[in-house]
């Protein structure tokens, strides 16, 4: 994968995270989701 395509992708889902937390207004769901998305990514990356 390209380095500017895995940096576009990253910002588009910083944006839809933060798109997202915008219109929840509750700090645990957002922090569960948080935790959720990163342990995700984790497994992806390193194991996928």
């Amino acid at each position: 994968m390209d380095i500017k395509k895995l940096i576009g992708m990253l910002a588009f889902a910083v944006a839809i995270g933060m798109l997202i937390m915008l219109l929840l207004h509750n700090a645990l769901i957002g922090i569960i989701m948080i935790a959720l998305l990163v342990f995700i990514g984790y497994v992806c990356y390193c194991c996928g």
